[in-house]
């Protein structure tokens, strides 16, 4: 799908600012509802410009969801940068490059793109985080353990006391949180009360899981008081007007079957648009959004000729935002994400592929090595090289306590359950009702005569799209995949066929 700009008639371009969080799944901000987390400054922006509650991220890991937001590429298709922990060619032009080329002032703070080599000579070395110059000076006392000891907002002031005079400016905000790890019971010491948690119902209703997931929202909260400081600076300097702010998280919350995987909690993220000049605030928006459809809508809003997109894969979103409507707007939008490696998790740290196309109603998934285990084998070796204990492993899924809960008491019939929907071994076709089943328990691919129409149509759209983008998977050798360096921690697997069985879980 190429990308489709149409030229902004604003009287000056306008600032970009993105905030994103880092690992935050649809609906945990207040905006939407959710009465345990408090996100003002993210409600501050919807209610500003459009809230989106239909935006999907394009991988369900870190790396690769933020190489394709920042190229306006599917994942798939950013050779190295598609995976996790890899490198990030330097031949993959941002739209930060593209607006420096403007003459935007450009820079980052926090978390860019990552983790990963940027600097990798073996591809091109960059002379910068692909996110931009840094500005990672501040400091600020952390609140609890596992948080940040940046001062994100201070540092953004610094980046606009470097602005030169009369040049519009293009921040990435990255949030180091609410990744793991979490500092145990920080929740409840703010007065959060693990009554109030709405359980997933992939995961077990437990106190541990409840107390867990307090300590998620309380850094969720943390990533946005800093965003609010933004926010406040920019109106305190006359500049919210014309920014084009755009919040949303890289994937979804680091719990067992959300992150990593290719269901609604690893891919549905929160998203609000302002830009108060241009966008008439107080809406909600039901369309599918891809990450790539907001790399054309920075593009398009700041004015980056056509030709040096026209290879994108995403679509400006500005004629939406400058509508009036509200709902369900064009219902034929879909979103498209991709998976290959998380962490290094299996035999010779090979990766577990899926591909994956999201409409408003329905999640249409491709597991194209369903024999591999999804959350990574279920033992590592010891040193010695022998293997180590059952469930030791699993490192696709975040240390935390819920995955201990799980795997603690796998004997445990009541738990053991909750334990199979996160690391069973899964068939090779996937389809979910989101709005009827937004945990994604309930395979419909399982019962193809009755909805064969809607499984033929989604996988011939996914075919279409990763052939007309390059999935080396579709038209080429998708084995590549296996070869790409992982920079971070390799550990070490026995191999794949050592007397565990798997199971598929509908």
């Amino acid at each position: 799908m190429l990308a489709i700009l149409v030229l902004s008639a604003a009287a000056s371009p306008p600032n970009v600012l993105l905030a994103i969080s880092d690992d935050q799944s649809y609906p945990h901000c207040s905006a939407y509802g959710a009465s345990q987390v408090s996100t003002p400054a993210f409600d501050r922006v919807a209610a500003a410009g459009v809230l989106f509650t239909n935006a999907v991220a394009a991988s369900p890991g870190c790396a690769p969801s933020r190489a394709a937001l920042l190229t306006g590429r599917h994942a798939w298709s950013l050779e190295q940068a598609g995976t996790h922990a890899s490198s990030f060619p330097a031949k993959w032009r941002t739209y930060p490059d593209r607006l420096g080329d403007l003459g935007y002032h450009v820079g980052y703070t926090g978390k860019g793109w990552g983790p990963g080599k940027w600097n990798e000579k073996a591809v091109g070395a960059r002379n910068e985080n692909p996110a931009g110059p840094a500005f990672q000076k501040r400091k600020a006392e952390s609140p609890a353990s596992g948080i940040s000891n940046r001062d994100y907002a201070g540092n953004f002031a610094d980046f606009l006391d470097a602005r030169p005079a009369d040049a519009p400016f293009c921040f990435w905000y990255g949030g180091h949180e609410p990744h793991r790890a979490y500092q145990e019971d920080f929740g409840e010491s703010l007065g959060k009360r693990p009554e109030d948690v709405a359980v997933p119902a992939y995961l077990p209703d437990t106190p541990a899981v409840r107390r867990d997931m307090l300590d998620y929202f309380a850094e969720v909260e943390h990533f946005d008081r800093h965003l609010g400081r933004m926010l406040d600076l920019l109106a305190e300097r006359g500049e919210l007007e014309n920014t084009l702010v755009i919040v949303t998280a890289d994937n979804g919350m680091p719990f067992p079957r959300a992150k990593a995987n290719c269901y609604e909690d690893g891919l549905h993220v929160p998203l609000a648009v302002a830009w108060p000049a241009e966008v008439a605030g107080g809406r909600t928006v039901g369309d599918v959004v891809g990450f790539v459809d907001l790399t054309a809508t920075a593009c398009d809003a700041a004015g980056v000729p056509f030709e040096e997109v026209r290879g994108l894969h995403g679509t400006s979103l500005l004629p939406l935002l400058k509508s009036d409507a509200d709902g369900l707007i064009d219902s034929t939008r879909v979103a498209f994400s991709h998976r290959e490696r998380h962490s290094s998790s299996r035999w010779k740290n090979w990766t577990y592929p899926q591909r994956a196309v999201r409409s408003h109603r329905y999640l249409y998934v491709e597991n194209l090595k369903p024999d591999r285990w999804p959350a990574g084998d279920p033992r590592k070796l010891d040193a010695d090289g022998s293997p180590g204990p059952m469930h030791g492993a699993y490192h696709d899924i975040d240390a935390c306590p819920t995955l201990s809960l799980l795997t603690d008491n796998a004997d445990d019939p009541n738990l053991r359950r909750y334990l199979d929907l996160a690391v069973a071994k899964r068939p090779a076709v996937e389809l979910f009702d989101v709005v009827e089943d937004p945990a994604c328990l309930k395979n419909l691919a399982l019962d193809p005569e009755r909805h064969q129409d809607t499984l033929t149509k989604l996988a011939a759209t996914l075919t279409r799209e990763r052939i007309e983008t390059g999935d080396p998977r579709a038209v080429g050798d998708g084995e590549v995949f296996e070869s790409y360096p992982r920079y971070s921690a390799i550990r070490k697997f026995p191999p794949p066929d050592d007397g565990e069985q798997g199971t598929s879980v509908p």
